[in-house]
């Protein structure tokens, strides 16, 4: 339950859009108009048995009451204020907090109004580099980017879809799959099921593309070029879209996604989902996971799975009674894009500024094919346990020069000893944990070598005589780790776990 404290504010919102009075609401309550008022001023806590009733008398959404949707609101107005453009006002985070809780409706629309102002700028930027170059500029973006919208549905499902779940047994079910050996059953229950026929072709004939579905000519076409785990994959995820339309479109409808492309994107998504349920299934991924303790490579190998599809899949592990560890995952390049994100741990990402360079899934590029392991610590404390490791798309040949990405999986470090990876490290030693933070501008650590940006909070002051180990430093400010390697862990050596 959220904390009491911040569900006044919300109570009186939903009895207002409903047109009711404070009178009119506590009488159906049962409880007394002052109560009601106290209630709504947080004077007064919101009981769990209040809470139901209120649910019986309002159109209310519960969900809309978990102290999780108020964290993640909480942390994308923190880092809108953050942005430059609010210096001049001096907020701080208690006066940032107060108004969320109190005015969450309000502060969704001041985030709905800042996504559109850093849309038109970066569309203003975007027009005068094509001008500044001779370019075309009718291809300007001007809306909020799909994935965005996507990665928001995700997390309002908590990355969990029954119904896709459901679908994916049901499935195997019909199709009697062989775990040792799934393509075979895929593509027959495809030909006999929807007279679809699976053709492998050569990457010469291919070309840049790995799989091409035609309905009309009732072909599914795959690239040479795909592993054995990746053919099984496109197969699935290509029954997912015949046979799970109308569930993918029930969810694709979300207001979240906003325009054709975000839920274009959506299905693609929830396929994807549905096809990694197929080829790794619930209970009995699960258990594996437990029993195995999380590793990786070696559930890959169990599940003829790739090692991204693995780790997406242990973030799905969401089903009541029956979860996983709560994990949190980020993909993303050298460059610092940040192309996939889910947390169900706590972990904070940065949304509409860039990520903290210390976190472990930047220094799995220091190490290719290497893992990274060891704990995060954030500013408020809270210490995660982070696994992070370089990938590469599958080569096309010689001539394929696929790009190299990192993904990073993990957890709050109370679950660390429940994963194989945390074996070997003194995750009891908080204070030996890399200190990091979502973004610059709302880490408060001052002593930080790699800072980017001064904190929100604290102003910038140069001196033009001294200078620190950061512009953003202040020069008499010590270390709190003398002597530790820029990036390394502290308590570990330099370099990567194998």
């Amino acid at each position: 339950m959220a904390n009491p404290k911040l569900l006044g504010g919300k109570v009186r919102a939903v009895r207002r859009r409903s047109g009711m009075t404070q009178a009119d609401l506590a009488r159906r309550l049962g409880i007394s108009a002052s109560y009601l008022n106290m209630i709504e001023r947080d004077r007064r806590p919101l009981s769990a048995p209040l809470l139901i009733k209120l649910a019986g008398v309002l159109p209310l959404d519960l969900k809309n009451f978990s102290g999780e949707q108020d964290e993640h609101l909480l942390s994308d107005a923190m880092e809108v204020f953050g942005d430059p453009v609010f210096d001049r006002d001096e907020l701080v985070n208690v006066e940032v907090r107060d108004f969320v809780s109190h005015h969450p409706a309000v502060a969704r629309a001041v985030l709905n109004l800042y996504r559109a102002y850093r849309d038109s700028r970066e569309s203003v930027e975007s027009l005068a580099s094509q001008l500044a170059d001779e370019h075309d500029p009718s291809h300007v973006a001007h809306h909020r980017q799909p994935s965005e919208e996507v990665h928001d549905l995700i997390d309002r499902f908590g990355n969990y879809f029954p119904e896709l779940e459901e679908g994916a047994r049901e499935l195997r079910s019909r199709a009697q799959l062989d775990q040792l050996d799934v393509f075979p059953g895929l593509a027959e229950y495809l030909s006999r099921t929807h007279q679809t026929d699976v053709f492998i072709r050569t990457v010469s004939e291919m070309g840049n593309i790995v799989r091409r579905y035609e309905p009309a000519e009732q072909r599914l076409t795959l690239s040479e070029a795909l592993r054995r785990g990746s053919r099984n994959f496109n197969v699935a995820y290509v029954v997912g879209l015949l046979e799970q339309s109308d569930a993918i479109d029930r969810i694709v409808s979300d207001p979240v996604l906003t325009n054709d492309a975000s839920r274009a994107m959506g299905r693609v998504a929830l396929a994807n989902y549905y096809a990694a349920a197929v080829l790794m299934p619930y209970t009995a991924f699960l258990e594996a996971a437990q029993a195995e303790r999380y590793d990786i490579d070696l559930l890959g190998h169990r599940f003829r799975t790739s090692f991204e599809q693995v780790v997406h899949r242990l973030t799905t592990l969401g089903r009541p009674g029956a979860e996983g560890i709560r994990l949190h995952v980020v993909r993303t390049d050298i460059a610092g894009n940040i192309s996939k994100r889910f947390s169900s741990s706590g972990m904070r990402f940065a949304r509409f500024s860039g990520a903290c360079s210390r976190w472990h899934v930047f220094s799995a590029f220091l190490t290719p094919g290497r893992f990274r392991v060891g704990l995060s610590r954030m500013p408020d404390g809270t210490t995660f346990f982070e696994v992070a490791r370089t990938m590469s798309k599958e080569s096309r040949g010689y001539h394929s020069r696929p790009g190299i990405q990192a993904i990073s999986l993990g957890c709050e470090v109370s679950s660390a000893r429940e994963m194989v990876y945390a074996d070997g490290i003194d995750v009891d030693n908080l204070e030996a944990a890399r200190k990091i933070g979502v973004t610059c501008r709302l880490c408060n650590r001052l002593d930080c070598e790699d800072r980017a940006f001064p904190p929100l909070e604290s102003p910038l002051e140069v001196d033009e005589r001294v200078r620190g180990v950061s512009f953003y430093t202040p020069a008499d400010m010590p270390s709190q780790t003398p002597g530790q390697i820029p990036g390394q862990t502290p308590g570990q050596t330099p370099g990567a776990t194998d």
